[in-house]
């Protein structure tokens, strides 16, 4: 009998209580979170990513003075260290592998970079970075003196490498040629929008973009072809009579591409918005509460019927369950604890 348990791992950060990667389990039958434990002893390791085939976890890692990656080889849901490497500064604060599990990419919000990092195929070990581009520019916010990447990733045609920058306001397409990563296209969102992060539909023609500053949900077509893309609408992801602090965080789509969830630090919830199947355009459905402060990130299971949201502040995790026709979400279980939570990812592959 197949089993109805899937290992989650939580990236945090290490100022209070926490002491690295933590891990949880998800039984989908009995819809709880258990098993809470620590995975692995790591300084700010606040964004993880598993390879494809989910033999490999890489980390954002801290070491002294210096920031960069940490990999760990992954057995029965357990990590084993395998290396770091590191340079001098801020570690980065998001990181994300290719299908073949050949290349890293890394964000350096402090620096404004991108990072190019090669994986040791043998071992799944990490070099050196190979290239490290730096980006120019600024915003209006007071936040945007300066660029601040927040997202690098392929394409899911994997033709070209993204890079989000939240403090220029851009997003910029690059090819690896060689060694090194070369522009192709950049879009402009709008001035003191903050772009975040992005996620794309399942058929590949639409991608949304969290904005942190503005909390909106741009809607982008994207082009294949030259990599480009061009924005289709934008959406607020608060209530127009919220005036408090609110900075935009996580957003995905459900398995089918019918349902965005992007998520709110402040207002303290994750918005739903259905998707206009023909034009990839926005409906908002509801903001469910992520009964905690901060929700920095949270992820679908690999089910989709299940979201797990991390409260960064209120040191919790929380379960809600998914209706797969609505989109929306009802309170499972709020009183999962884990200090400091950012990042959570799913292994796919049930234990």
């Amino acid at each position: 009998m197949e089993s109805k348990k899937f290992t989650g791992y939580v990236g945090t950060y290490t100022k209070r209580g926490s002491k690295g990667i933590y891990s949880f389990t998800l039984d989908v039958e009995n819809g709880t979170l258990s098993s809470v434990k620590e995975a692995a002893h790591v300084d700010n390791p606040t964004y993880l990513t598993l390879s494809k085939d989910e033999k490999y976890l890489y980390s954002v890692a801290k070491v002294g003075e210096e920031g960069g990656l940490a990999s760990y080889a992954v057995t029965g849901g357990e990590l084993k260290e395998l290396n770091t490497v590191t340079a001098e500064g801020a570690p980065p604060c998001h990181v994300t592998t290719n299908t073949e599990n050949t290349e890293i990419y890394t964000a350096n919000y402090h620096k404004g970079t991108i990072e190019l990092y090669e994986v040791n195929e043998q071992d799944g070990t990490v070099n050196t970075a190979l290239d490290i581009v730096a980006h120019e520019g600024s915003g209006p916010h007071e936040r945007q003196e300066k660029p601040h990447t927040h997202y690098a990733g392929r394409t899911p045609d994997e033709k070209y490498i993204l890079a989000i920058d939240l403090g220029s306001d851009q997003i910029v397409t690059y090819v690896r040629e060689g060694k090194e990563l070369k522009q192709v296209a950049t879009l402009s969102t709008k001035e003191g929008s903050g772009p975040r992060h992005i996620a794309f539909h399942p058929n590949g023609k639409y991608a949304y973009v969290m904005t942190e500053i503005s909390s909106e949900v741009i809607v982008l077509r994207y082009d294949e072809q030259s990599g480009a893309f061009t924005e289709l609408q934008y959406i607020s992801t608060i209530p127009e009579d919220f005036t408090e602090n609110n900075q935009g965080s996580a957003i995905y789509l459900s398995h089918d591409g019918r349902f965005v969830y992007a998520g709110n630090r402040g207002h303290n919830s994750i918005a739903v918005f259905k998707v206009h199947g023909d034009s990839g355009l926005l409906t908002f459905v509801e903001h469910t509460s992520t009964v905690g402060d901060w929700p920095r990130d949270f992820v679908l299971d690999p089910t989709g019927e299940f979201v797990v949201a991390s409260n960064q502040e209120s040191d919790n995790l929380v379960l809600f369950r998914r209706d797969e026709e609505t989109g929306r979400l009802s309170l499972l279980q709020k009183d999962v604890t884990v200090p400091e939570p950012v990042c959570v990812k799913f292994a796919t592959l049930p234990q």
